[in-house]
């Protein structure tokens, strides 16, 4: 007879039966939009070119929200789990544009760092006023600090606690930035890039702000409008969103959140914070409200109407306290993950990358195999280095290993850097976003908990983080030669 314990445990894995379905659909999603290409939209200002990822992601949230022959929840998030690996997947390929590039990142080392202060400060600067403006209250500080991905709950969760405004604001933004934030960083990217006023090294600067699908979809918008840069833009901006990655956790901490706060508090001290329950001067007569009887053997005083009490604020603050646990919870339910055996996941992956880096070739060849080969070893590898050291992420030990592998100190790195340049990144990128795609239905829900003030502090705040950084890198690229 099987434990609660064991049901729940095994209720959070995943076999063969669950993620072969959900991999033949987004298999055949990646080929359909691989094979139909980008679209150039001209707007006047610029243009805008909708990349395969995007049709992936779009086409992959139709699926997952359609009612004709629902994909059930479980399926989604066999998708968002497949997310995961296929990120560790893109991030090997993307470390092998960093070992080439590293003359280049080496002269830009000063813009590379400088340029952080946009990412990890310029929400909080043109952000937070939106969303004060917006009175978006509490929340603001959660929603504004960063652009809050995955270790943002832990910051303010330890900060506010969990069932705080601020963590409310945390779980809004990432709600938002999860189902919008790739699509719109692509139109962003591509609108700015089209522009010819900016460095496309600070361009790929830009794109690093910190999570892995907005990276790419980034890095593709910037690549089509400057083709002859394609392996400086690609490895800068994956060293720029490793940088903003490590860096953000501890400026987040001891920078970001606190001036946050500090700022929010600046900016609403003359709104009115009066809360139910403070002293407040006597309230005028209101009629029919009954007034304050006569007490016995005390001198004739004019009864003084009452005005009727206002609730508490304990009581108000506990309401508020248990909608943004309901909201939490949701999101939990939602996110919830389940994890799937690395040699499936890593296998369908492969078969799926296969598939959609052909297209892109327009052909099979042998050399997209070797390709997928050294990408499969170097993701094990970083894996392996990641359990043994305990202390540092798969993602570092990807990329550190990747970018030397890469780099001309390395004896085979030529025999490398051929497999793996037949393997279109742009490939590995549609492949996640149709797998995320495929994954948004079970978060719609969350959108009417968010409500429509994130939307505009959502996008000033990817746009201010993305812009912010581009011109300091700009600046700093001209002083440093």
């Amino acid at each position: 007879m099987s434990t609660p314990t064991t049901t729940v445990a095994e209720d959070r894995v995943a076999g063969a039966r669950q993620t072969l379905p959900i991999a033949a659909l987004a298999l055949v999603i990646a080929l359909v939009v691989q094979a139909v290409g980008q679209l150039d939209i001209d707007l006047g200002v610029g243009s805008v070119i909708v990349f395969p990822m995007v049709w992936g992601l779009i086409l992959g949230l139709l699926v997952s929200v359609q009612k004709v022959r629902p994909l059930g929840i479980r399926l989604q998030k066999v998708a968002s789990a497949l997310v995961g690996v296929a990120v560790m997947l893109l991030v090997a390929r993307l470390a092998f544009n960093i070992g080439p590039s590293l003359p280049t990142l080496v002269k830009a080392g000063p813009a590379l760092l400088l340029q952080e202060i946009g990412h990890l400060l310029g929400t909080v600067a043109v952000a937070l006023p939106l969303a004060v403006a917006l009175r978006l209250g509490k929340a603001t500080v959660g929603a504004t600090f960063s652009l809050d991905r995955e270790p943002s709950f832990a910051m303010v969760s330890e900060k506010y606690g969990p069932d705080s405004d601020q963590y409310r604001g945390v779980l809004a933004m990432y709600v938002f930035g999860t189902m919008f934030g790739a699509v719109f960083i692509t139109l962003l990217t591509s609108l700015v890039s089209n522009w010819n006023i900016f460095d496309p090294l600070a361009l790929a600067m830009g794109a690093g702000v910190g999570s892995g699908s907005m990276m790419a979809a980034s890095s593709a918008s910037i690549v089509a409008a400057y083709p002859g840069h394609e392996e400086a833009i690609l490895g800068m901006a994956a060293v720029s969103n490793l940088i903003t990655t490590i860096l953000g956790v501890y400026v987040g901490i001891y920078v970001a959140l606190p001036l946050a706060d500090r700022f929010y508090r600046f900016l609403t001290r003359r709104q009115n914070t009066r809360t139910p329950g403070t002293t407040t001067p006597a309230a005028p007569a209101v009629p029919g409200t009954p007034a304050t009887p006569a007490v016995p053997g005390t001198p004739d005083v004019p009864a003084v109407p009452v005005a009727p009490a206002a609730p508490a604020a304990p009581a108000v603050q506990k309401d508020d306290a248990a909608a943004n646990r309901a909201f939490r919870e949701e999101v939990a339910a939602a996110s919830g993950e389940i994890r799937l055996p690395l040699p499936l996941s890593l296998g369908v992956l492969t078969v799926l990358g296969l598939g959609t880096a052909s297209v892109a070739a327009g052909t099979i060849g042998w050399d997209i195999v070797g390709g997928y080969a050294v990408l499969l070893g170097l993701v094990l590898l970083g894996l392996f280095l990641a359990r043994v050291s305990r202390k540092v992420s798969a993602i570092v030990w990807i990329t550190t290993v990747g970018a030397y592998v890469s780099s001309p100190w390395f004896f085979a790195s030529d025999s490398l850097n051929g497999l793996v340049g037949s393997v279109d990144f742009l490939s590995i990128a549609t492949i996640m976003l149709t797998l995320a795609g495929l994954s948004l239905g079970k978060d719609l829900p969350l959108l009417r908990h968010i409500g429509w003030k994130i939307v505009p502090v959502g996008l000033v705040a990817i746009t201010a983080s993305f812009l912010l950084s581009v011109v300091i890198a700009e600046f700093t690229l001209g002083a440093w030669g």
